[in-house]
């Protein structure tokens, strides 16, 4: 007996910015390069996904995965208004080709983090005409390449945007501000539907949105911990799942989990440090598999088929990474065996790569990438060890690392 069905789709994900390299006329190329801001180095090359797709999507085959998700670079598709590159839209149909080829299923996020340095110029999701500028793009992109894209993601973590952007500073445009804060989680959410509508104008793709979705806690039971609590676990998760209504709210929904934090309003931050005694990544994450399933349940009320669209963990020690994968995968049977709809698992990372504000230090990478001897690629026994679950559809495939299943709350 398997513990996923055998129509699940496994497989990993990447961003274009993350992996491409090169990709200078975006607001993230101008916030690496000012020395006042939060990056703490440039994407530079990337680990130049943008020449070799090709063997990237052999090696991902040759691993076992029969599905991919990755973006395209919205700054090379249309670098100034209104202007689209036909150049940039046919690399994107070798690579789109490239992935069929390879038999794996395409999940292509149409908005991953970057915006074109002349959109973040007039205001970004803050601009009067940033839905109806979304739109024409979305609708561009599928009309040139819908038949290669099966699954469509409009954005990725608009709620992360909105967050790091414009209350943390710690993504671009690098603004702390409450009430803008909320208007770009508005913006965004409804430039999700409005590409939904352009997706759907163009081709028969499926459409979709991924959400973090982090487990939330406050970190004391008093009264000012629950009410910010309460208050975040509306505007970071709540505001963008009961959202999605109508008939412009896509198809499936993609969960992306990496964490617990803990709400604590004497933190400048308004998030506490993990407990002492708690497991955390290189990033300070908290390690909670069960705040997978949590989620994924809290996910399942809007009724849309849920596809795990980003999980994994940073770290250098790679028999971490086969621990992680263990438990969160664990979590993620025990979530469908009660009943949740989850009909694919896309592991974050493929690669070794640009981690935002983070630049290349966190490791997330099914595989190694050697950015100092012509960037190549070095499978982890973690990649592997994948491998063999995604081939069998078993838990047992993976070696036993752990001395006990994960804890269920």
């Amino acid at each position: 007996m398997t513990d996923f069905p055998e129509d699940f789709l496994w497989g990993a994900a990447t961003a274009a910015h993350q992996v491409e390299g090169g990709n200078t006329n975006n607001d993230w190329w101008d916030f690496e390069h000012d020395p006042t801001t939060a990056a703490r180095e440039s994407s530079g090359d990337g680990i130049d996904h943008f020449h070799r797709y090709f063997e990237d999507f052999e090696l991902l085959s040759s691993l076992g995965h029969t599905a991919h998700r990755l973006s395209v670079e919205w700054s090379r598709i249309e670098p100034a208004p209104g202007e689209f590159s036909r150049a940039a839209l046919a690399h994107y149909r070798r690579v789109l080709m490239a992935l069929r080829d390879e038999g794996l299923t395409a999940f292509v996020t149409l908005h991953h983090f970057t915006l074109p340095r002349w959109f973040a110029a007039r205001g970004g999701w803050l601009a009067a005409d940033a839905t109806a500028t979304f739109a024409r793009y979305a609708g561009r992109v599928t009309a040139e390449l819908g038949e290669l894209m099966p699954y469509v993601c409009t954005i990725n973590e608009p709620q992360m945007i909105a967050l790091h952007g414009y209350l943390e500073g710690y993504h671009p445009p690098g603004i702390a501000n409450p009430v803008l804060w909320r208007r770009a989680g508005e913006a965004l959410l409804e430039a999700h539907f409005a590409g939904v509508r352009a997706v759907r104008k163009e081709a028969s793709s499926l459409t979709g949105l991924a959400v973090q979705l982090p487990l939330l806690a406050p970190a004391r039971e008093d009264d000012a911990c629950r009410t910010l609590y309460e208050h975040l676990q509306y505007e970071i998760v709540d505001r963008y799942l009961d959202g999605l209504t109508g008939p412009d709210r896509g198809d499936w929904l993609g969960v992306q989990y990496y964490r617990k934090q803990w709400v604590d309003p004497a933190s400048p931050t308004w998030f506490g440090t993990p407990p002492p005694g708690t497991e955390t990544t290189q990033m300070g994450w908290a390690v909670h598999p069960d705040g997978l399933r949590q989620m994924l349940h809290h996910a399942a009320r809007t009724g849309l088929p849920l596809y795990v669209t980003e999980n994994g963990i940073a770290t250098t020690d790679d028999t971490e990474r086969v621990t992680y994968l263990h438990t969160h995968l664990a979590a993620l049977a025990q979530a469908m065996a009660e009943g949740v709809d989850v009909r694919g698992y896309l592991h974050w990372s493929a690669f070794d790569n640009f981690e935002w504000s983070e630049g290349y230090r966190p490791r997330f990478g099914l595989i190694a990438v050697d950015r100092d001897n012509d960037f190549a690629r070095i499978p982890k026994p973690s990649a592997h060890a994948f491998a063999r679950v995604a081939a069998t559809h078993r838990l047992d495939a993976l070696p036993r690392l752990v001395s006990s299943p994960p804890r269920m709350e």
